[in-house]
């Protein structure tokens, strides 16, 4: 089984349900696992990065599944501290991959990081602040990312944790297909209005909500999960996002929600009724929008319901 496709602009798919890599557990090893069996049942599209600390095993799934790497859709991202150096850090990403190229890459975050701080990956200041570096334009990185395009590194790029006021900085030369945080408490309709118009591919890194999120338990998921028969809540959560044309990208150690996540999905969207979608467009506004993800930049991204700066 394979989950459908989007279209993207450089005349690509993009597999529509992709398996993320994000949060890895204390046992790396369990990832290459998880991507093996992902692949064998289905998946064809492996989200991961730099940052999460666990690519050697990504690859080491991607071959252990015995799914020829042109079959399957790789993205991965550059984090902050190589925004200077986007290039050395795509090296590296291809390296422990063991791969020759990328389908995707992505800006991890539009937020640069001092490349001499003290931490290879959240550099600090004294005050107990993030080191910024505040002399970078977030144009250049993009600029960078093009000519990976250009040498064949990789076949897409685009943009990851950009409000609209970030993706506009870039846009007059971008083909952005953004990862950002969608999920049922934080469905950002307005940001996907946004995206549309411009036919801009939205991704939704944490369609599940983060570790110990309530989404599972929502009252309204759970009961269009009961109505159509659905096994899990889990199954609405991701179908609702494939009838937005989100591309989702749920995370699990386990072999069985794996592949649940995957059938159930596709099972969901072909289920659920407008009526439904309606239900689920208003659970947020109801009362309960939360973002799951806001790591401490001391700077406004520009998303509606972000903290204020701090620094």
């Amino acid at each position: 089984m394979s989950s459908h496709l989007i279209a993207l602009h450089n005349g690509q798919t993009i597999p529509a349900i992709g398996l993320g890599t994000w949060q890895p557990e204390p046992n790396a090893s369990e990832i290459a696992r998880a991507v093996e069996h992902g692949l064998k049942v289905g998946y064809r599209h492996i989200d991961c990065a730099w940052f999460y600390g666990n690519e050697k095993e990504v690859g080491d799934g991607l071959r252990a599944s015995g799914v020829p790497r042109e079959e399957v859709f790789v993205t991965s991202k550059v984090w902050g501290t190589y925004h200077r150096h986007v290039e050395e850090s795509l090296d590296q990403t291809l390296a422990n991959l063991r791969t020759t190229y990328l389908d995707l890459y992505l800006i991890h975050w539009p937020v640069a990081l001092n490349p001499n701080g003290n931490h290879p990956l959240m550099p600090m200041l004294p005050n107990g602040n993030i080191d910024i570096d505040e002399s970078w334009d977030i144009r250049d990185t993009w600029k960078a990312m093009e000519a990976m395009v250009k040498k064949g590194k990789v076949k897409a790029i685009g943009a990851s944790n950009f409000s609209q006021v970030m993706l506009e900085r870039i846009l007059p030369t971008a083909e952005i297909i953004p990862a950002l945080e969608f999920h049922l408490y934080n469905p950002q309709l307005k940001l996907l209005d946004y995206l549309k118009s411009k036919k801009i591919v939205p991704q939704a890194y944490s369609p599940l909500g983060s570790t110990d999120a309530p989404l599972l338990t929502d009252e309204s998921a759970t009961a269009i999960a009961k109505k159509h028969g659905l096994k899990s809540t889990s199954h609405v959560l991701l179908g609702y996002l494939l009838t937005k044309d989100v591309v989702v990208l749920p995370k699990s150690m386990s072999p069985s929600r794996i592949e649940s996540n995957l059938t159930g999905a596709l099972k969901a969207y072909n289920v659920l009724t407008p009526e439904d979608i309606k239900i689920l467009d208003g659970v947020a506004a109801g009362g309960k929008q939360k973002r799951f993800i806001i790591p401490p930049w001391g700077i406004d991204l520009g998303f509606d319901n972000w903290p204020a700066s701090t620094k």
